[in-house]
């Protein structure tokens, strides 16, 4: 068995640790991550599921758990990646970094950004992801203006994805009412991936 101790590390510190861990395995091998908030458990587990392992997750005490992999569990995609045929979505992801659109009045930003994600829905051609950050973190949680729009979205297909960090810094971690919580490697990932970025 392999220990990853992540225990007080910052987002993205663990999921790093993580990727690099299974990348000096020399064959099947049991994995386990240690670290001290659920955010760090979501990201891990995230992480671990999108490389076709099934992670299970256990909270040892107070801001201590574990994460326990077999690697034996994972399945070749390479395959899959190369013969897969690409939606009818677009590469481009919009990175959303406030709840307001544009400097000015917030009040005028507020119903900017209502309406920019709004005429996101009503695209032909939508983007294959929504990525909220910072303040734009409050824009899928409970009681967002947007929030309908956003789900609308996420039915049809787009990948929306918020901070954890910035969920934990606001305190809405327990209200995020759309999407995943993900982690600034898997944000950093997902830019760099993108055939194009938009900021409003």
């Amino acid at each position: 068995m392999i220990t990853i101790n992540a225990l007080g590390d910052a987002c993205p510190i663990p999921v790093v640790k993580t990727m690099k861990a299974l990348n000096e395995m020399q064959g099947p091998e049991t994995l386990e991550v240690l670290v001290d908030n659920e955010t760090a458990v979501q990201n891990v587990m995230k992480f671990l599921s999108g490389k076709n392992l099934t992670p299970s997750s256990e909270k040892l005490e107070e801001k201590r758990f574990v994460i326990r992999v077999d690697t034996i569990t994972a399945s070749s995609t390479k395959e899959d990646e190369v013969s897969c045929i690409p939606d009818a979505r677009t590469d481009t992801v919009v990175a959303i970094e406030s709840e307001t659109m544009g400097r000015g009045d917030d009040t005028l930003g507020t119903l900017l950004m209502k309406g920019f994600i709004y005429a996101l829905t009503q695209l032909e051609t939508l983007p294959s992801a929504l990525i909220f950050y910072n303040s734009g973190a409050k824009l899928t949680v409970e009681g967002s203006a947007s929030l309908e729009d956003i789900r609308s979205l996420e039915a049809q297909g787009v990948e929306i994805m918020t901070c954890g960090t910035c969920l934990n810094f606001y305190e809405l971690s327990e209200k995020l009412a759309v999407g995943s919580v993900s982690n600034m490697y898997s944000i950093v990932e997902k830019l760099n991936a993108a055939g194009k970025v938009i900021k409003p």
